[in-house]
């Protein structure tokens, strides 16, 4: 069993407050800066401890051991994942982008690349940590495929609405209050959602590793992957949908003040502001939604694998 997946399975049981702390911990952009050896002694450190305990919080080397091991190797492959895509890079190279992807563009060939470079970032990460049990030998064209479609569909369907706008010149306000205003963060939302679903899909095709509480496969569950998929679902609708619907309701109140009506200049600073500081800040509240090792109950199995264990409660990598 992996270090990293002992140690998400000694955090069984945390409060949404202790995965939050945990998260922010993890999420230091600081990690970044380790070589591959580094990565590669800590896991030779952690190791050496067996099972998580007092040594976590008491030893100053085997909690940065820990951190950079969390927060830079995949739990079911035990590789070091590509440095853009590993979690704590999701708030340096993720927060441009996504402040840029918000923004009310002028042009719809603007919309389209910025729309283009947030689809493609997104397959990455969720490729990168998504559940990598669940794969055969033709999973990797096939994925492929999804990647191509999740990141073209996004980048158009993402930049319809700027596409309307400037195509048939909407005169109502009614009209351009719902194509410009309302419609961007939830389609936004939609798309981030869809992007993940369709990258992962192969989890719920082919089904992910379920364990038990020794870490023993028990068998390859379809359901198990569809709830993993749900669930990390679920965590990125709350990352993206809140990062375009603070912002947008903090400049909507803001043009109301007098002052800023006679500063107009200043609500764009303060909303790309917004943006990128309640993105960073729903990060790790969006990870800590659901623990990282997810559970599931032996009868809401298939019966194959129901028959294989008499364990209550089997384990599975929900990823990110």
């Amino acid at each position: 069993m992996e270090p990293c997946v002992r140690y998400w399975r000694s955090q069984e049981g945390q409060t949404f407050l202790q995965r939050f702390l945990h998260w922010v911990d993890v999420l230091d952009p600081s990690v970044l800066l380790a070589s591959k050896g580094e990565i590669e002694n800590s896991r030779l450190v952690l190791d050496s401890l067996g099972e998580p305990g007092r040594d976590f919080t008491q030893d100053k080397k085997v909690k940065e051991a820990w951190k950079l091991n969390l927060s830079s190797v995949h739990p079911d492959t035990g590789k070091i994942i590509p440095l853009v895509f590993r979690p704590p890079a999701l708030l340096p190279v993720a927060t441009p982008v996504v402040v840029a992807t918000l923004l009310p563009h002028q042009k719809t060939v603007h919309a389209l690349i910025w729309q283009f470079f947030f689809h493609i970032y997104s397959a990455g990460f969720n490729l990168a940590n998504g559940n990598s049990m669940s794969q055969e030998k033709n999973v990797p064209l096939k994925q492929a495929v999804f990647c191509i479609g999740a990141i073209s569909y996004g980048a158009f369907v993402g930049s319809f609405p700027q596409f309307l706008a400037n195509r048939y010149n909407l005169k109502t306000s009614a009209l351009q209050t719902f194509v410009k205003k309302l419609l961007p963060v939830p389609l936004f939302t939609f798309l981030s959602v869809f992007n993940l679903a369709v990258v992962r899909a192969v989890e719920a095709e082919n089904g992910i590793q379920v364990v038990d509480k020794h870490g023993n496969v028990v068998g390859v569950s379809k359901k198990a992957g569809d709830k993993a998929i749900k669930e990390t679902a679920i965590s990125r609708a709350a990352l993206i949908g809140t990062s375009g619907l603070v912002p947008g309701l903090l400049t909507h109140v803001l043009q109301r003040m007098q002052f800023i009506q006679r500063n107009a200049f200043i609500v764009a600073p303060v909303r790309h502001i917004t943006v990128a500081v309640t993105f960073g800040v729903m990060i790790p509240v969006s990870f800590s939604l659901f623990p990282r090792i997810g559970t599931i109950l032996r009868t809401d199995l298939e019966e194959e694998i129901q028959s294989c264990t008499e364990e209550t409660e089997l384990f599975y990598n929900r990823g990110l």
